[in-house]
């Protein structure tokens, strides 16, 4: 029998460290995931900013996810009050597809989602007088495809903005003139988009010309950045139904040096910032004394030496360890000492690119030796699973990279089969292969979606030649995914405001752009020129649109550049 999915007390029963307050004398704040609570609460960040919330004396927030019937109304986790009971929702949004989940919430709670028709003036006293905030890494990356929808978007890490943003609203409350409160915001507080206050003015043939501020407010966002090392990020809720039950997360630092040049993260949450080690170590002993579950983000960048000694400080604390992923070139025997001890069954390595080129083009720095070394050595540290991360479509890439992914996969198969049958058990390859989405603020961002007719061919190559293989499993998302996304990724706010007749409507999402006068390919398939107006460019991420086109170039040649050295290195311009 299929067991139920808690919901509402359910949840809160089998939660540990939730807030609950009263009303009375408070200002509601729903914070919105739009996804299931599985996914929202298997979210850090989406944690950091509840207990920043509930932090302040004269706030009550309350989590408010994707309810799992579809087409119910959204109600709050801890009181079930539905949403439009809250007269301000901030949302956090992390991905691209989650927009239009986030529209259809919006839709279904009967809040007047549209930003430009949200009335009366005030906020809070009147019914239908919402606030609608946006924050997380997703707007950071492109805000535009939501701009229509929100009054207010908070860009870059939220510690350093958003007790700002609350005690000027807290002061303010209830807010007589949404106009001037919005106006004060943008004007006075870094990171600060009002999307209503900047006009939009496109050519003929559908660029962007210009976005015009109003009311003297900022020509471009300057995305907020945590300074200091001891801030470090960690679990407050811990709960059986999500990705990390019982388990602690903590942050190890924020950004990536590696500069991978497809991933949006590594350089929209530059420069890289490691927490200090005694931050760190402070942080996991203040752990629940019940939780021996480790989950560590940012392993992908801590050097050796720091590697060994957390590993070292989590086998004196008799702590076991798990990871979203391992770089392949940054194991220690002490780390793998600890990864046995911790009967982890299974681990991800994430080439990225199928052949030795590819991995240049995309400035992975990671060799095929290294995927080897590291495949090998998690079996032994009694590993069953390997879970390989690749990409389809990359720019530039060949029918001959294909062959060579399948190349390396099938020797990967065989070297950890032999360490299996040494140690009396065989391991499982898991390939999760899913199509590239050129992402803002990348070198990737001049180049075009792959054409679908392609990634089609191809992944049923990979499927002919991999499918039946023993221990080897395929999985893969539709090509037809990855170009609604690309859409979305790369949008402006005419894509956004097609959104909302695809929520009220349920419709199909790219006939309706269609529809609407959009033509989603001009999105997806154009190659963009240097000195193109893009959405994204209304945020100020410090990083120089020269340094984005060369990294493009050197790409296109298989050219590999260094790593991140923020002690000197100045070449992105983030630095300076």
């Amino acid at each position: 029998m299929r067991q139920r999915k808690p919901i509402g007390k359910d949840l809160l029963v089998r939660e540990r460290g939730s807030v609950r307050k009263k009303w009375k004398d408070q200002l509601p704040i729903a914070l919105v995931f739009p996804n299931t609570y599985h996914v929202g609460m298997s979210n850090l960040g989406f944690q950091i900013v509840y207990s920043l919330l509930n932090s302040h004396s004269h706030i009550v927030c309350e989590r408010v996810f994707l309810p799992e019937s579809a087409g119910s109304r959204p109600v709050s986790v801890e009181s079930g009050r539905p949403l439009a009971d809250f007269p301000v929702v901030f949302c956090s949004i992390s991905f691209e597809q989650d927009f239009l989940t986030l529209v259809q919430m919006l839709h279904v709670a009967e809040i007047d989602f549209l930003a430009a028709t949200r009335q009366p003036n005030t906020i809070g006293s009147e019914p239908g007088g919402h606030l609608l905030v946006a924050g997380g890494v997703a707007t950071a990356i492109n805000p535009e495809p939501l701009a229509p929808y929100f009054d207010l978007m908070m860009i870059g890490e939220g510690e350093p903005v958003l007790p700002l943003v609350i005690d000027l609203l807290v002061k303010s409350w209830p807010v007589r003139d949404r106009h001037s409160f919005l106006v004060e915001l943008a004007s006075s507080i870094r990171g600060c988009y009002v999307p209503g206050l900047y006009d939009v003015e496109y050519a003929d043939d559908g660029t962007i010309v210009d976005m015009v501020p109003r009311f003297g407010v900022p020509a471009r966002i300057r995305r907020t950045v945590l300074g200091g090392r001891d801030q470090v990020g960690h679990s407050t809720i811990f709960s059986p139904d999500t990705e990390f039950a019982e388990m602690y997360l903590a942050e190890l630092g924020r950004g990536c040096s590696r500069g991978c040049r497809f991933c949006a993260a590594g350089f929209v949450y530059r420069p890289p910032r490691l927490w200090s080690p005694e931050a760190i170590v402070r942080v996991l002993a203040a752990r629940p004394a019940d939780i021996s579950r480790v989950g560590l983000l940012g392993m992908e960048m801590v050097g050796p030496a720091d590697l060994k000694n957390l590993a070292e400080h989590l086998l004196e604390d008799n702590c076991s360890l798990s990871f979203s992923s391992l770089r392949a070139d940054n194991m220690s025997d002490e780390l793998l000492d600890l990864l046995k001890r911790s009967r982890l069954k299974s681990a991800a390595i994430a080439p990225d690119g199928g052949s030795e080129r590819l991995r240049k083009v995309i400035n992975k720095g990671i060799t095929e030796t290294d995927v080897f070394t590291a495949a090998e050595s998690l079996v032994r540290a009694g590993v069953n699973t390997i879970k390989l991360y690749f990409m389809i479509g990359l720019p530039t890439e060949t029918e001959e990279d294909l062959e060579e992914m399948v190349r390396l996969v099938l020797e990967i198969k065989q070297k950890i089969l032999e360490v299996g049958r040494s140690r009396g058990r065989l391991s499982n390859l898991v390939l999760s292969v899913n199509s590239f989405v050129p992402k803002a603020w990348t070198p990737f961002q001049f180049h075009p979606f792959e054409v679908l007719d392609v990634l089609r061919r191809r992944l049923k190559y990979l499927h002919k030649k991999l499918g039946n293989q023993p221990n080897v499993r395929i999985m893969s998302d539709p090509p037809e995914k990855a170009f609604w996304q690309a859409v979305l990724a790369r949008g402006d706010r005419r894509v956004g405001e097609a959104l909302r007749m695809i929520a009220v409507e349920r419709g199909n999402g790219l006939k309706t752009l269609i529809a609407a006068g959009i033509e989603p390919e001009n999105f997806v398939y154009r190659k963009r020129s240097k000195e193109e107006l893009f959405p994204w460019d209304i945020i100020d991420h410090g990083i120089s649109r020269q340094f984005l086109w060369q990294e493009y170039q050197l790409a296109l040649k298989a050219k590999t550049t260094p790593k991140c050295e923020t002690a000197h290195c100045k070449r992105c311009g983030v630095c300076l």
